[in-house]
């Protein structure tokens, strides 16, 4: 059965294109979940629609990820820590710390955006990779120093 993907389908395909799939599960799973179209003459003609309009959506997100990367880059966070012997820190610095720093300073991000290899520990300078797009990274700069 032929179908026309109305939105990207994991491993079937992307919206907008013509795919091949097996009958039962066009009827039971892609048509009543909205993923899928019949392959008729006049849905045929309207691919191009779908994916124009995807295409301009996938272009507005990405202008609006451009924005908060340059915002985001532009920002530099400080955090004041408790510290005991070596300079180890009282608990850690976590994704949650440094979204709620940058909800502060007006940037609302998710804190599973922010993609720290594990929580800061030790005193310094860090930069944090901040995911706001599929391929679109900004790098935060984040100051853990010494509460006085």
């Amino acid at each position: 059965m032929k179908v026309i993907l109305r939105e990207d389908v994991p491993d079937i395909g992307s919206a907008g294109q013509t795919v091949e799939v097996k009958a039962g599960f066009g009827r039971n799973y892609l048509f009543p979940r909205n993923l899928a179209i019949p392959a008729t003459k006049a849905n045929l003609k309207a691919v191009d629609e779908i994916a124009k309009q995807k295409g301009l959506a996938d272009r507005k997100r990405r202008r609006e990820a451009e924005v908060v990367k340059e915002r985001l880059e532009k920002v530099e966070l400080s955090t004041e820590v408790l510290v005991g012997e070596d300079d180890k820190l009282f608990g850690s610095v976590t994704t949650a710390d440094i979204a709620a720093m940058l909800e502060k300073e007006g940037i609302v991000v998710d804190k599973r955006a922010i993609e720290l290899e594990s929580p800061i520990k030790v005193l310094g300078v860090y930069t944090v990779p901040v995911k706001i797009d599929k391929d679109v990274v900004a790098s935060l700069k984040l100051w853990v120093v010494k509460k006085s």
